[in-house]
């Protein structure tokens, strides 16, 4: 394995958890999944349509998601937002997250 295929693996790695956050805090406005990729990508998170959909489904299946199909259009579109579950796992993660990066940053000023 060469060295950017190395650091792009590690990369992906340290994001994958962060799109599940950045989903929950986009979606306690509901969005559709088309409209939550370019949003997602308007705030730097590049994400596929074959990781966000799945993550998603997954979502909702645990209960952090809810969601409704609109058929007012001429395509419908499943309509997705933050269940209570979803907000409180959001901050959770949130509190997590500013620790850790408390952490780091202790860790990075040693050095």
């Amino acid at each position: 394995m060469s060295e950017d295929e190395a650091l792009t693996m590690h990369l992906q790695e340290l994001r994958r958890g962060t799109v599940v956050l950045a989903c929950l805090q986009l979606l306690h406005r509901p969005g559709y999944g088309y409209g939550l990729l370019e949003e997602l990508g308007r705030h730097g998170f590049a994400v596929d349509a074959n990781t966000l959909y799945p993550l998603l489904r997954r979502l909702e299946k645990q209960g952090y998601l809810a969601s409704e199909w609109n058929t007012d259009e001429a395509r419908p579109r499943k309509f997705y937002r933050t269940s209570p579950a979803g907000s409180s796992l959001a901050e959770a993660l949130i509190a997590d997250w500013r620790s850790l990066t408390t952490a780091i940053e202790s860790l990075t000023q040693e050095h």
